[in-house]
């Protein structure tokens, strides 16, 4: 039976108290029925229902204001959020913070692979991913609210080897969106930002007896979409919402590098001004090696697409981001998800697998505290709410790990006249800490599994220790230890003893021929075989 074409207030009519919504998109708007999300808000506001709603995202959803998940936020509305992240949506947030709420906040990657687990009727979801962190049920399970008191996530043990078990959820609804539909309900997603986890999103409403509902921009004649573009079968979805003016973020009309459409020139990509933000990406990017695979996470990582851009050898590594996008520019600014000039998209569950399975040789996160011992956190401060989204999945499995911030927040004023740096104001919040709010990313299990860890700033590189501490190795030009250094930390950390000072090039505006770095830089051999016939040792 074909779909029904129905408006966002008759598809908002159809939820019911107490209803489980599993909800597509990511960010700041990419692929995300926000039309159908604000028609339920509006709904409760007129007529007090549906009340009690449980919504699961496996990314956050907003414009950092009141849309998205925004739209839920009432009283009685919503009773519980399992997400990735609740930085998109801050009146969600406020209300998880205040207790008005069941707040969860899980890994993106593992939320986006139980989609797939719940697609095929699996027990659910087990993984090594979150191990030693505050979604592991030893240290929180992923709690961010006390009316959080159902455990999610298990502990669990296979081959004698400690695992978390991310248990299913029953779905009521699932609320997808693509591009076009057709008059059987056949979804492209040809404009879209990112694919997500769309299929498996209907598949798992599908096979809970729940139903599928989807937001479209525009119809199609019944047998005219090229079958190969079809990311939802029509079979799977019940209604459809047209919204000819769904945008494809909140935040721009139409991209049509953001939609592969085409590829723009790399000066099309604004550079970075010189800032601290710049010399931090510049001292990370140190580390890129020819055709290295990386991750960059939102953040002050994300500046290091523009600077790759900016120095003309963006196609001497592979950038990628947790969306499932693979080369390119992955985007900063307000709209990270998306991406320019890529090589390629996949759907979100299938990029976590490559990293979770250690894909990744370089991942570039950001930081917000660390620790003595390498712990970091990016997820909870006090009663700020933010989620690891898939911090925990990249940091816990690539190769070698970068984490960039400024060395203190809050006011910094740094500069660098002539290439030496000078302090006009300190930043009056520490980063690197005594006692962490939460533990993010363990130092313990990184070392244990012999990743490669640094904890780059503007003005000092740290390393992980071989006595799993953190070390200074690195210091900027016209930095004194004591004052600039160790006073702005509320433990001493081990120092080098061949401690050096950081590469003049990035403290200058001009362009530091990055280039060449990479090209100079040699990364690691992937397969022995590979390399001997590569270089002519086998015929």
């Amino acid at each position: 039976m074909a779909p029904r074409f129905v408006t966002a207030e008759q598809a908002a009519s159809l939820i019911a108290d107490g209803d489980t919504l599993l909800i597509g998109g990511s960010g700041a708007g990419h692929s995300v029925p926000d039309t159908i999300i604000g028609a339920i808000g509006k709904r409760f506001l007129a007529e007090g229902a549906p009340r009690n709603l449980t919504t699961v995202h496996p990314v956050g959803l907003g414009d950092r204001a009141n849309r998205g998940i925004g739209h839920l936020a009432h009283k009685g509305l919503l009773k519980r959020v399992v997400c990735g992240t609740l930085v998109d949506s801050p009146p969600v947030e406020r209300m998880a913070a205040a207790n008005e709420i069941e707040a969860y906040t899980l890994p993106q990657g593992c939320l986006s692979q139980l989609t797939r687990e719940m697609a095929a009727g699996r027990p659910g979801l087990i993984t090594h991913v979150g191990l030693g962190t505050f979604v592991d049920p030893r240290h929180g399970g992923g709690r961010q609210s006390a009316r959080a008191t159902e455990d999610l996530v298990e502990l669990t043990k296979v081959g004698g080897k400690d695992y978390l078990f991310f248990k299913p959820i029953h779905v009521d609804v699932a609320l997808v969106r693509g591009t076009t539909a057709d008059e059987d309900g056949n979804i492209t997603m040809e404009h879209e930002a990112v694919f997500g986890e769309m299929i498996s999103m209907a598949q798992a409403a599908r096979r809970a007896g729940g139903i599928v509902i989807a937001q479209v921009k525009r119809t199609a004649q019944r047998g005219t979409l090229p079958a190969k573009q079809v990311k939802i079968p029509g079979m799977l979805v019940d209604l459809i919402v047209v919204d000819p003016g769904q945008t494809q973020t909140f935040f721009t009309v139409h991209d049509a590098a953001y939609a592969g459409e085409l590829k723009v020139p790399l000066t099309n990509i604004a550079p970075l001004p010189f800032s601290p933000r710049k010399v931090v990406a510049r001292r990370a990017a140190l580390e890129l090696f020819n055709g290295a695979i990386c991750n960059l996470g939102s953040g002050i990582s994300t500046g290091i697409a523009s600077l790759a851009a900016e120095e003309k050898c963006i196609d001497d590594v592979v950038l990628t981001n947790e969306q499932g996008l693979i080369g390119g520019a992955p985007a900063t600014g307000n709209e990270p998800g998306a991406g320019r000039n890529y090589q390629a998209m996949v759907d979100q569950p299938y990029q976590f697998d490559f990293y979770d399975g250690g894909g990744l040789d370089l991942a570039f996160l950001s930081f917000a505290e660390v620790d003595e011992n390498c712990n970091v956190n990016v997820s909870r401060f006090g009663d700020k709410i933010v989620g690891p989204g898939g911090f925990i999945n990249i940091s816990q499995n690539a190769k070698t790990m970068i984490f960039s911030g400024t060395f203190t927040a809050g006011g910094l004023d740094i500069s660098w006249a002539g290439g030496a740096t000078k302090i006009a104001r300190e930043g009056a919040e520490q980063k690197f800490v005594g006692k962490l709010h939460q533990v993010t990313y363990s130092g313990a299990l990184a070392a244990q599994n012999g990743q490669r860890a640094l904890y780059v700033t503007e003005r000092a590189v740290f390393r992980r220790n071989e006595a799993g501490k953190l070390e200074l190795i690195e210091v900027a030009p016209g930095i004194e230890l004591e004052r600039d250094i160790f006073a702005n930390m509320q433990f001493r950390p081990a120092v080098s003893p061949s401690l050096r000072e950081m590469d003049a090039r990035i403290f200058r505006p001009e362009v530091m021929g990055l280039a060449a770095i990479i090209a100079a830089n040699r990364g690691p051999i992937r397969s022995q075989r590979l390399e001997r016939f590569l270089t002519g040792a086998v015929t």
